[in-house]
């Protein structure tokens, strides 16, 4: 579910966030799939055309062409293909970062309470390692629809990629607490514990 503008609930499919070896989720949405079934995190049953969180990025789909045209109906960011919001998630998808954060900036400008976008952003940020844009846009987020435990969780996220295992543990359990039965809770616990045992940050 996402949150837009006046405070209208936007049915979104159940997945938003991002990539690369570990699922961040939100109902707001899990950003993408893993393209590895075997990835830590990855859910087979995770819409590949949903949006992206810190997690696991689908990869060899076709880039889409750079269409900067607005949403028809600027309420229902995410369901037109051609909106901001859409095509960031396909180019986080492709690991086209740059071209992503572009997308759910101009998102988040346009639509400024529109969390799906915020957390788009701050899933993209983390990836582009500009961890203090992802805080800002992770807070944004946070104002639109409090702390969630999708939300707890791709921070979470962001913090094992910086290498910040405290900060991964205390924001990952506060995560778990509100949602016990999450698999990608779970499975960044489990990832946390890898990384801490290692001493190497996630990649």
């Amino acid at each position: 579910m996402r949150v837009s503008g006046g405070g209208y609930l936007v049915a979104a499919a159940a997945c938003l966030l991002l990539l690369g070896g570990c699922e961040t989720s939100t109902k707001l949405g899990d950003l993408v799939k893993s393209s590895d079934p075997t990835a830590t995190g990855s859910l087979a049953e995770a819409d590949p055309l949903e949006p992206v969180t810190t997690g696991s990025v689908a990869k060899g789909q076709p880039v889409p062409p750079d269409i900067a045209t607005p949403a028809s109906n600027p309420q229902l960011l995410g369901n037109d293909p051609n909106d901001d919001v859409s095509l960031g998630k396909k180019y986080y998808r492709t690991a086209n970062y740059g071209i992503a954060e572009r997308h759910f900036r101009r998102a988040v400008e346009l639509h400024p309470g529109d969390a799906e976008a915020w957390v788009g952003l701050a899933a993209t940020y983390d990836r582009l390692r500009r961890f203090d844009l992802a805080d800002r846009a992770y807070q944004q987020a946070i104002a639109i629809l409090g702390p969630t435990p999708e939300i707890l969780n791709n921070r979470g996220y962001s913090y094992m990629l910086r290498g910040d295992f405290k900060h991964a543990q205390e924001t990952l359990l506060a995560a778990r607490a509100a949602d016990p039965a999450s698999p990608y809770i779970k499975n960044n616990l489990e990832l946390l514990e890898k990384s801490y045992r290692s001493g190497k940050a996630v990649n």
